[in-house]
């Protein structure tokens, strides 16, 4: 339901040029780390909208649907993640398998649920805002 939300906050049709794959392949900074982290609890939530995961796995699932543009420090998506927990929006278990490391999975949580369809609400009616004043024109 959520992955939609996800392709379009990465979408490149919006990007006018190549600069920011350039600036990836070059190990640069695509987007602004005050950008990131204002829409990373959205993010996260989206991702476990669609299913249980580890902090390594929401990660790259982040970077793999982004096309590889959109990334985040294990510090800063663990660290997102243990507010959410303590918020109430994640809930975190952790499981051991024979021959693997010990791994915390997350889940979203009703209160998490809400909060994702409130701040997607947000979010399209804040960048359709944002698009009209910088003057981005969809097809």
């Amino acid at each position: 339901r959520y992955a939609h939300i996800l392709r379009d906050v990465v979408s490149r049709d919006e990007v006018s040029s190549d600069v920011p794959t350039v600036a990836f392949l070059r190990g640069l900074s695509v987007f602004s780390a005050d950008l990131k982290r204002g829409s990373m609890e959205m993010l996260i939530l989206a991702v476990l909208a669609e299913g249980t995961q580890h902090g390594y796995e929401i990660g790259k699932h982040l970077e793999r649907i982004s096309g590889e543009r959109l990334a985040f420090r294990a510090s800063t998506l663990y660290s997102a993640l243990y507010r959410m927990e303590d918020k109430g929006l994640v809930k975190g278990l952790w499981v051991e398998r024979e021959g693997q490391r010990r791994r915390c999975y997350y889940a979203i949580t009703a209160k998490g649920k809400k909060s994702l369809d409130s701040q997607t609400q947000d979010w399209v009616a804040f960048s359709a805002i944002v698009n009209e004043v910088v003057g981005v024109k969809h097809a």
